[in-house]
Formats: C-alpha cells, sequence, structure tokens
C-alpha cells in the first residue's frame, strides 16, 4: 500500500498535536525558550540540507522565480487567509492569528525536507515506509511542542502533509519509468538544498530574527524541477 507511511505520519502529528493541547497552560517562559531552542534546531537541520547542493547556480535561480511567483500571486497572503478561516470555525476571534501562525509553520516544517521526499519516494518505489514512519514520529514529537507555543492550527498542518506526500508517493509508483534513477537522486539532492534554504528562513522567523515571507517562497520547491530539467539539456 503506497499510502501507508503518509497515513501513519499523519496520524502521528494528530496525536501530537493533540496531547499538546494538554499543555499549553504552562509558563510562558518556557514556551518562548523551548520555541528558541526549537528555532535554532530547524536553523541547524536547514543548514545541513542546504549544503548537500551540487549546483548552486539552480538553488538561487530556483529562488529568485519562486519567490517572483509567490509575490504574484500573494501565496503567503492565502495561507494566511485559509489559517484565519480555520481560526473562524474552531477558535475565539482573538486566537486566530495563532491558528494561522501555527497553521503555515508547522505545514512548512512537517512537508519541506529531505525525508518527506525521500520517504514517499520509497514508499511508492519500494513499498518501503520506514523513512515516513521515523518522519512521522519526529513530526509528532515537533506537532507536541508547537501545540503548546502556537496553538490548535498545528493539527491543521496533517492536510497539506498527507496531499503532499500522499501525491509523491502515488506519482513514484510510475516514476522510475519515466526519470532514470541517477538523474531522480540528482534532482532529490537540489529539491532537498532548495528547501533547506526555506527551512534555515523558518527557523530565523521563529527566533525573531526576520519576518520572511516563506509561503512565498514556496513555488521554487517546484521551479527547482523545471530549472533542473532545463540544466540537463544543456
Amino acid at each position: 500500500m503506497a499510502l501507508l507511511g503518509t497515513i501513519v505520519n499523519g496520524l502521528l502529528i494528530i496525536i501530537g498535536s493533540i496531547i499538546g493541547l494538554f499543555f499549553t497552560k504552562i509558563p510562558e517562559r518556557f514556551k518562548e525558550t523551548v520555541m528558541h531552542g526549537i528555532g535554532l534546531a530547524v536553523i541547524l537541520i536547514g543548514l545541513q540540507m542546504a549544503f548537500s547542493t551540487n549546483q548552486i547556480i539552480i538553488v538561487l535561480l530556483s529562488l529568485l522565480t519562486g519567490a517572483i511567483i509567490g509575490e504574484l500571486i500573494r501565496l503567503e497572503e492565502g495561507l494566511n487567509q485559509v489559517g484565519k478561516w480555520l481560526g473562524s470555525k474552531f477558535t475565539t476571534k482573538n486566537d486566530k492569528f495563532s491558528v494561522s501562525q501555527g497553521f503555515i509553520t508547522a505545514t512548512l516544517i512537517f512537508c519541506i525536507g529531505a525525508m518527506g521526499i525521500i520517504g514517499a519516494l520509497d514508499s511508492g518505489i519500494r513499498g518501503d515506509h520506514e523513512v515516513l514512519i521515523t518522519k512521522g514520529i519526529l513530526d509528532g514529537f515537533t506537532g507536541l511542542v508547537l501545540t503548546t507555543t502556537l496553538g490548535f492550527g498545528v493539527i491543521f498542518s496533517v492536510v497539506p502533509v498527507i496531499l503532499y506526500q500522499g501525491s509523491i508517493a502515488l506519482f513514484a509508483t510510475q516514476i522510475d519509468r519515466l526519470v532514470p534513477a541517477n538523474i531522480l537522486n540528482e534532482l532529490i539532492v537540489e529539491v532537498t538544498a532548495v528547501g533547506g534554504l526555506l527551512i534555515v528562513a523558518i527557523g530565523l522567523n521563529m527566533l525573531k530574527i526576520t519576518n520572511i515571507r516563506i509561503g512565498n517562497l514556496l513555488p521554487s520547491i517546484i521551479t527547482v524541477v523545471v530549472i533542473y530539467y532545463i540544466y540537463q539539456l544543456f
């Protein structure tokens, strides 16, 4: 079953987020310090991913084109609206921003990364769900901690996680017929590098060092595929 790993990943996020709801009353100073710790760890993870690139020009062009597309379609604004709409259904008016922030932050953390891509590919190509189950355990703990600070919105991130990883897994059941293994492996490296820089941006925002519109950079995850394909042609 190609989607087993994705489903387990989603369930573990839900469980972790629900458990986190019982710890929202801890003192604010604990939450702040814990979030700083997570922010630092997120930056480290992102840097490790970003340094994997073999073609820095591909990464640069992907971020530039992705940023232009994201700003043109105002992607982050749309994500915020989704978060606020969810907030209006489940929280009071004063909590809407928290739900929006929790939804966007958790979605970016859970969706962007090597484990999600490689794990979904393993599920689809080889029927091996170990990577996604391991990712699910990590996501569950991360969701627990994020929920204590960012609130109920974190749990909604399970929807884009399942759609994103599930789509990759289903596509991967046919991908070996379309893309040679060596090209696929190299592409994953560049996608991971771009995703790593977005992860670094998340960490910087969590530490309140910057206020990067990460949502508007998300199209770079798609443009890197196009740019890599053009690069291979020449």
